[in-house]
């Protein structure tokens, strides 16, 4: 289990404590200890021990190591095999903790059960680790139908934005286009690079229109779209912007989804590099690594130090983190850059 809570460790020490109690009561109340101690003799520490307090530090030792070797080890694995391998493994472990503290119990000359009455030692402990480990995969079932759920809700939410976003972004294009070419027709010629410029404006929101009717494009004409993005950002920042590109030229023609990079690279203008007065330097790497595409969005801008709530800040990071959940179950990676900024990493 990963990013296991304080919480969650003091539930499993206060499981175990509850089951040692319970075995130690049980087996005082048998051997007539109210008649011989009194109503409290249970809550004697070294009979604790002995009874029950040692045998349960083994079962927690036990434990650790079934849950090592069968949820750990295979934690990439599906959970029917994990399953499978822990009523497996039981059996085994139990039967070798019994041995090492009958031998221990013995070398002290503690008591312990003996003749047929050590079958209890067998099926007590794996009764326990079967209740055990039957409420880990339960726990464990029930977070994951939470984040689930929890994803689900926050991908209605995004795909309403993005239906509402469609909406907008087809009320008659045409008319933006139009307004560009006539914005660029009323430049003086002199005046080539800004026209230039409207060109690209205008081709970025071309591009917008088809990334809301296509779910695929080729690699190669996303990175064009970034490109001219950043070109214009380029203009604006001047020799405080500096841009490279590293992706391997087989992968061009490689599918992904439109509008995947464009937000990331933003994300650095706007909040890594824009309120640096000497700016910095965005870096885009892609390449092909075991079939499957590796990005890479860095920038030597500011930073983030708290990195928990930044997708509750930013939609563009938030809207790129569901797309990736959702159509190719990968995580949005978000890392220091050296010697400083932000690294975005994902994989297709």
């Amino acid at each position: 289990m990963k990013n296991v809570t304080k919480k969650e460790i003091l539930i499993g020490v206060l499981f175990y404590v509850f089951f040692s109690l319970l075995y130690r009561l049980v087996l005082w109340a048998y051997s007539g200890g109210y008649e011989r101690d009194g109503i409290f003799g249970w809550a004697d520490l070294k009979g604790y021990w002995l009874d029950s307090g040692m045998q349960y530090l083994f079962y927690f030792f036990a434990s650790l190591l079934i849950w090592f070797l069968a949820i750990y080890m295979l934690k990439n694995k599906k959970t029917i095999l994990q399953i499978a391998v822990v009523v497996i493994l039981i059996p085994i472990v139990v039967y070798f903790i019994r041995e090492g503290r009958y031998a221990f119990m013995d070398s002290i000359g503690a008591d312990r059960f003996r003749g047929a009455g050590t079958i209890w030692d067998w099926y007590i402990p794996s009764l326990f680790m079967m209740i055990q480990f039957g409420c880990l995969f339960a726990y464990r079932y029930f977070k994951e139908n939470q984040k689930k759920i929890k994803l689900e809700g926050e991908l209605r939410n995004a795909a309403l934005k993005s239906e509402l976003s469609a909406i907008k972004a087809q009320l008659n294009p045409h008319f933006l286009y139009n307004i560009f070419n006539t914005i660029s027709a009323s430049v003086p010629s002199e005046n080539e690079k800004t026209r230039h410029m409207i060109a690209e404006l205008s081709d970025l929101f071309r591009y917008q229109l088809k990334a809301s009717q296509t779910e695929l494009v080729p690699l190669k004409d996303e990175l064009d779209f970034v490109k001219k993005y950043l070109d214009l950002e380029k203009e604006r920042f001047q020799e405080r912007l500096e841009i490279e590109i590293d992706v391997e030229e087989a992968i061009l023609n490689d599918m992904v989804p439109p509008m995947l990079l464009q937000p990331l690279v933003e994300n650095s203008v706007k909040h890594g590099l824009s309120s640096l007065i000497d700016g910095g330097k965005i870096f885009i790497g892609i390449h092909k690594v075991n079939n499957k595409l590796m990005f890479e969005i860095s920038d030597t801008g500011v930073g983030i130090k708290d990195k928990s709530d930044v997708f509750d800040k930013g939609v563009g990071l938030n809207n790129t983190r569901l797309r990736l959940e959702k159509m190719y179950q990968s995580t949005l990676q978000l890392n220091d850059n050296e010697p400083q900024g932000l690294k975005v990493s994902f994989e297709l």
